[in-house]
């Protein structure tokens, strides 16, 4: 996917974005500090990490800065509706800061994390699949508790295998 205008990207990352909230919806509120090993992410972690990385790392690299990420920490939100207001504040100034990205700074050249010089148009990608990682790890961390998690694309694979007889 070669990201060549600001708006299709947006448009495009605003799905990813719903499909991530359709699975933190069914979080529940009483396992947010649950994770499968000490020492890994707790399934809060994931949410606040996916907001973080969203707006301290991807934003920031966009405006020209370097990254600014601290970590997923709980002090920077604790319970549930804090968790989702922290995740929406984020994910709203990085959409206000890619929105004021015109078409030609997609090309610009930035540096990656880990120091290669890319264009700003091929990082944003790596925004996307950063947010789906995470998501998928988020839907197996619920998968071990026993919450259903929302099918991504519309359709549970049941529902599929019945449509391809």
């Amino acid at each position: 996917m070669e990201i060549t205008k600001i708006e299709t990207f947006l448009s495009y990352y605003e799905k990813t974005r719903l499909a991530t909230i359709k699975v933190i919806e069914v979080i529940p509120h009483d396992k947010l500090d649950w994770t499968y090993l000490p020492g890994k992410f707790t399934i809060a972690d994931i949410v606040r990490h996916i907001a973080a990385i969203e707006r301290n790392v991807f934003g920031e690299v966009a405006l020209g800065n370097k990254p600014n990420y601290k970590g997923c920490r709980k002090d920077l939100a604790d319970g549930y509706e804090n968790i989702v207001s922290y995740f929406n504040e984020m994910h709203t100034q990085t959409i206000e800061i890619l929105k004021s990205l015109s078409d030609d700074s997609l090309k610009r050249k930035i540096k990656s994390l880990d120091g290669s010089e890319v264009e700003l148009g091929n990082f944003l990608r790596a925004l996307v699949l950063h947010e789906i990682h995470h998501r998928a790890a988020l839907c197996i961390y619920l998968n071990l508790l026993g919450v259903v998690t929302p099918p991504i694309l519309g359709l549970m694979e049941e529902q599929v295998i019945e449509l391809s007889k």
